[in-house]
């Protein structure tokens, strides 16, 4: 609309333009910019509860070996859905465990070394026997078994749809193909990892792109607080204990 005022201002049919442009904050870089009329408004990431979980873990049990390690992999690891689809063979060290997500793969272009647990193990060793019988180079982990594309590296949109079709048959339509890296990270800062182990886990540069995908449920901030205010609370009354004299003030 701005746009289109500006250009009738610009044929002399108008002398002025009603659609603000916004106002003038200071900011933290070189320079300034302007706050759009609009305001941002920044909402936490869906993440499923325990039972919903539970649901679509139900549904996935009856899909193929390689969706089923496709998604232990995603919440093991906090995989973004480009890093999950473009991993190697050569990427996976079952020795050890571990997943090297390579830095052209990532968002913010930084290498990392991410664990997976022991039961995505068992799921990613029979996966492995099974992709052998459908091609034994070594380049893609995830492969295509539609007869379009049979053998060929899975695609994005293709994880996307199975996602959606998983999703939809668990009667939770929120659920993404990035909603078990916002469950692995939240579940990380449940168990108390610090920030910076998170941000560093994620592959984040700065910690506020964490606290974007970080958030704990009204329950687990009511027994934080209450785990806080009990430890609170013994300090105080250990502290009045200590203070007092036998026989009450000026032992009276």
């Amino acid at each position: 609309m701005r746009l289109f005022y500006d250009y009738l201002i610009e044929e002399g049919l108008r002398e002025s333009n009603p659609v603000g442009r916004g106002r003038y904050t200071p900011g933290r870089k070189f320079g300034s910019h302007e706050r759009g009329l609009v305001p941002r408004l920044v909402k936490l990431p869906w993440i499923p509860s325990e039972q919903q979980w539970l649901d679509l873990l139900d549904v996935m049990r009856q899909e193929p070996a390689r969706n089923r390690v496709m998604l232990a992999l995603a919440y093991d690891a906090a995989l973004r859905r480009e890093e999950l689809c473009s991993l190697r063979a050569d990427d996976v060290d079952p020795a050890h465990r571990t997943l090297r997500i390579r830095a052209e793969t990532t968002k913010t272009q930084r290498e990392r070394v991410v664990p997976y647990s022991a039961p995505t193990g068992v799921l990613l060793s029979g996966y492995l026997a099974h992709r052998a019988r459908i091609s034994r180079a070594r380049g893609p982990l995830f492969l295509s078994e539609s007869r379009r594309n049979y053998g060929q590296p899975l695609s994005l949109w293709t994880w996307s749809k199975v996602i959606r079709r998983v999703a939809l048959a668990a009667d939770l339509p929120r659920f993404s193909t990035h909603t078990t890296r916002h469950l692995c990270l939240t579940d990380l800062a449940r168990m108390g990892w610090e920030l910076h182990a998170i941000a560093t886990f994620a592959g984040h540069r700065h910690t506020e792109s964490t606290m974007t995908y970080i958030h704990l449920s009204g329950r687990d901030l009511a027994e934080k607080l209450n785990r806080g205010m009990q430890q609170i609370h013994s300090w105080r009354v250990d502290m009045l204990t200590r203070a007092g004299h036998p026989g009450g003030v000026n032992g009276q």
